[in-house]
């Protein structure tokens, strides 16, 4: 017996699925437990087309496809990691449809920069703390 493909797996599970929030669900528990490659996940979740990915780590689109080939260089780790570390925070928390905007949006807090700003500028690690910042709960009045 032929194994059935992807695409008639998931066409059945659109089928039976009880409603769509429920299928939201299933997708962000399978993402979590498969995971790409954080550059990947970051490109996807954030939104960004191959020249802004380049722009948010100050490299050029060619490099960034190198990367995308053949892993990112150790001296780009940390700023990577920062951004992930940030992405990661930003799906526990936020529709995944809702990131690209939520990256892009200018803040107060930021000097009315956005997060996607801060990246360009190779603020990676204030981008992460952000990020942290705005899921704080201790900021919250009683």
């Amino acid at each position: 017996m032929a194994q059935p493909s992807a695409h008639e797996v998931a066409e059945r599970l659109v089928a039976e699925a009880p409603d769509e929030s429920w299928l939201r669900a299933l997708t962000d528990d399978l993402d979590r437990r498969v995971r790409v490659a954080p550059l990947e996940r970051l490109l996807t979740l954030w939104g960004l087309s191959a020249s802004e990915a380049a722009r948010a780590f100050g490299v050029s689109r060619q490099a960034l496809s190198k990367w995308r080939r053949d892993g990112v260089p150790a001296d780009r780790a940390p700023a990577l990691a920062d951004l992930a570390a940030a992405t990661d925070m930003l799906d526990r928390r936020i529709k995944r449809e809702r990131i690209p905007a939520v990256v892009r949006r200018a803040a107060a807090n930021l000097e009315g920069r956005s997060l996607y700003d801060l990246a360009g500028a190779g603020r990676h690690a204030q981008v992460r703390e952000a990020v942290a910042l705005m899921f704080d709960l201790r900021r919250a009045q009683p």
